[in-house]
């Protein structure tokens, strides 16, 4: 069988734009792994989290690529990792900017492919473009969530040249799912299933399911 390790943030935690986590059943790393049939996807989204850069707003650690590296050994063996982040990079108090999240993409890669793992090979890395934000009243100034910058635009354009210079697999999740208006960041159950079940054929390919 085969074991997936999904990398995320809130969206992949499951953060409902209405408050609270969607059913078990909804979340993405849930969709992907009742597509794929024989494998174990493994869904490790916190709230908040970043690529490579620091929050000290909030109580826990949300940099990734300080915390990557314990998943990995933790989750070992694992034959393919998958990263959907950036969405909290381009928050304007942290980076603001998609090309500063692409990088952190990139820097989260390439812990994937040189950690010392002890059991089994390296495993192959999906790199994720995270759906775009949209206007809601919860967004706008003065924002009651997380004000971030327009740079979300970019996300495709940098994180598809980064998947192709490191030769690693890629997805751009705005193409199948779209932020809810409700807060413009998070997504309504069928967006956060719409992104499970677009991975799955892109997964099967990679993993030779």
């Amino acid at each position: 069988m085969k074991t997936i390790l999904a990398f995320g943030d809130s969206l992949t935690w499951g953060f409902s734009p209405k408050g609270g986590r969607h059913d078990y059943a909804d979340r993405w790393p849930s969709v992907l792994e009742a597509g794929l049939g024989e494998a174990r996807v493994i869904a490790e989204g916190l709230n908040g989290r970043t690529t490579a850069s620091d929050d000290w707003t909030v109580a826990s650690d949300r940099n990734g690529a300080r915390v990557l590296p314990t998943l990995l050994d933790t989750h070992q063996p694992l034959d393919l990792v998958v990263i959907m982040l950036g969405s909290n990079d381009i928050k304007t108090f942290v980076t603001g900017s998609a090309f500063a999240a692409a990088n952190g993409m990139k820097r989260l890669a390439e812990i994937v492919r040189t950690f010392p793992y002890g059991y089994g090979d390296a495993p192959q890395v999906l790199l994720v473009a995270p759906p775009l934000t949209v206007p809601s009243p919860r967004n706008a100034v003065p924002a009651s969530v997380s004000p971030r910058s327009a740079d979300d635009v970019l996300f495709d354009h940098y994180y598809s040249q980064t998947a192709s210079d490191l030769g690693v697999g890629y997805f751009n999740a705005a193409s199948v799912a779209t932020a809810s208006p409700i807060d413009g960041v998070h997504l309504d159950a069928a967006n956060t299933r719409a992104i499970g079940e677009g991975l799955i054929p892109v997964v099967k390919s990679m993993l030779g399911l």
